[in-house]
């Protein structure tokens, strides 16, 4: 007993070292659209090699680091990479960029953000341009909302032909500017928080593994998926590649504490109380009771929530893939999702990252998830 005691303690004040977050804010501040990852991807794989037997990705981008790789029993743990964007769609004869959605991208925060173009000749700076509030003063259309449509870039140049000449081009990735950066009582904020702290959680997982020599008796499977955000497309490519036993998926959810959300259609989640399991048909139930079993016998607090169909995360593509792999969904509560200030608590960070350790340290190929 107080060996264990020594263990969870030693874990506990390894997690979120001065290192680990130079990696966060680094990882969070690289661009990793839907599509085009593999910047954020090389971050992320530079990263966690060293904690890995071995590496491998996919031929669509999504990086796995595999500890113990000759095992029979096989464990993913998972996060998605890719981050809401814009393409370029239509440049206009003035040099004004109009765009489409790369994802669930948020049209209604766009007005006056900066962004970076990424072209064939590097990032280039540009802005969304909008109407000054003078010139909208007694005009019927004084209060038009954005739309993708009206939106438009502006990046300095002043005919088409200067906006080529920057490499920009139709197809070129739009992101947003602002990254990572630390707020009052433990908050952080940055975009891409979703999914990128996921990505962030599992890689220290796998560094509490090695640093612990912690030894697992079956072949972990650390998955950085890339494109989540238009239908949990890499989830679904390489669960079916891998063929794990168990997968443990980790996303973002909603904190639900803030006015204009309706806590009796998305649940009561607060930030800084503790990581959010996730009831649905697609999570397994007796692998959630064993999470949650582990979260009791660790002190590790925890938010249930529940969701109607799909979980609407990789999880669903992990669960149905293949043969069915038993799944179960462990959320960190975030503010302003699909905003570029996406806010999360540094306590829930380290409380999942302590959760999914726990559980790893706890599961064994003959853990009983059989439902008769």
């Amino acid at each position: 007993m107080a060996k264990e005691k020594k263990v969870k303690s030693k874990a506990k004040h390894q997690v979120l070292t001065k290192n680990s977050m130079e990696f966060l804010k680094t990882y969070i501040n690289t661009p990793s659209p839907v599509g085009f990852e593999s910047s954020g991807q090389k971050v992320w794989l530079e990263y966690i090699k060293q904690y890995t037997d071995t590496f491998f990705v996919d031929p669509y981008g999504t990086a796995v680091g595999v500890i113990n790789p000759t095992a029979d029993f096989k464990v993913v743990i998972e996060a998605h990479a890719d981050e809401i964007s814009w393409f370029v769609n239509y440049i206009t004869n003035e040099g004004l960029i109009y765009l489409k959605r790369n994802g669930g991208v948020d049209h209604q925060i766009a007005p006056a953000k900066r962004v970076l173009i990424h072209g064939k000749k590097g990032p280039v700076k540009a802005v969304f341009g909008w109407p000054a509030i003078h010139t909208r003063i007694g005009n019927a259309e004084k209060e038009q909302q954005p739309k993708v449509e009206n939106l438009f870039l502006d990046c300095g140049a002043r005919t088409k032909k200067e906006v080529e000449d920057l490499g920009i081009h139709i197809g070129s990735v739009v992101t947003y500017e602002e990254g990572f950066d630390e707020l009052a009582y433990d908050y952080l904020i940055g975009r891409a928080f979703d999914n990128r702290i996921g990505g962030f959680m599992i890689a220290e997982v796998a560094r509490l593994l090695k640093e612990n020599n912690k030894k697992l008796p079956f072949g972990l499977y650390i998955v950085n998926a890339v494109q989540e955000e238009i239908g949990l497309r890499g989830a679904e490519m390489i669960a079916r590649r891998i063929k794990p036993d168990v997968a443990i998926i980790t996303d973002v959810t909603h904190d639900t504490q803030t006015p204009m959300i309706n806590k009796i259609i998305e649940g009561d989640v607060a930030c800084g109380k503790g990581p959010s399991p996730t009831y649905g048909p697609a999570v397994h139930n007796k692998l959630l009771q064993f999470v949650q079993d582990v979260a009791e016998k660790k002190n590790i607090p925890l938010q249930m929530r529940t969701v109607s169909r799909s979980t609407g995360t990789d999880t669903d593509s992990f669960a149905y893939a293949n043969d069915g792999c038993p799944s179960v969904l462990i959320s960190i509560p975030l503010r302003y999702m699909h905003t570029t200030v996406e806010m999360l608590h540094k306590k829930d960070i380290e409380d999942t990252i302590v959760l999914m350790y726990e559980t790893l340290l706890a599961l064994t190929p003959k853990t009983n998830l059989s439902y008769l």
